[in-house]
């Protein structure tokens, strides 16, 4: 693994970076609002990425390279995120396909950029459909307006709802709530099983 960091218009953000032996093509991922990128879920599908021979950045968001727990606006978090996959697909990840994605905040992010950054897939860990307990604040559109194959890997109990599937989006329930920590083994498999197709398909 190696680490780096990468100048946004919002401060420095940092890459941790696994390579996999001749990738077939590249995994980046972005953390929760409050949590970094040693999350479980996010540890689980690092594995299976690079079991089916894609390389893996995980990301920090500059706010909290910074060393803040508070979340920076919706707009500073896509703007730096962009920045970040523009200099990967320029340097270390250079002519591979890329898939985006993230757990709950993160994989916001990942979809809400998607086209900008040329994404082919998107990995939703634990996508926070609505805050708990008001369904009718729905993120939905967020999702909805992808256009690349989705997938989605939810805790059967998670109080942030669960998100329909949809044309081109799979939906995977696993055991537990939004964390994703009562099934690791569930949602590396369903990482690896779907990477498995962006990987033939590439």
């Amino acid at each position: 693994m190696t680490t780096f960091v990468v100048e946004t218009p919002h401060g420095p953000a940092r890459v941790h970076l696994h390579d996999a032996d001749e990738p077939r093509g590249a995994l980046v991922l972005g953390h929760g609002a409050g949590g970094g990128v040693g999350a479980p879920d996010l540890v689980a599908a690092k594995d299976a990425a690079l079991e089916e021979t894609f390389s893996v950045a995980l990301v920090e968001q500059p706010y909290r390279v910074a060393g803040r727990r508070s979340p920076a606006p919706a707009q500073q978090l896509d703007t730096a995120w962009t920045s970040v996959l523009e200099r990967l697909r320029g340097d270390e990840l250079v002519g591979l396909p890329l898939v985006t994605g993230g757990r709950s905040s993160g994989a916001r992010v990942a979809c809400r950029t998607a086209e900008a950054t040329g994404a082919v897939g998107v990995l939703c860990l634990a996508f926070p459909l609505h805050p708990p307990g008001r369904p009718t604040q729905s993120r939905l559109s967020e999702l909805d307006a992808v256009t690349v194959p989705v997938l989605v890997v939810q805790g059967a109990s998670d109080p942030f709802g669960m998100p329909p599937p949809g044309p081109g989006r799979e939906v995977v329930r696993v055991t537990g709530n939004h964390s994703l920590r009562s099934d690791v083994q569930g949602v590396r498999t369903a990482v690896r099983e779907w990477l498995r197709e962006r990987g033939a398909a590439a």
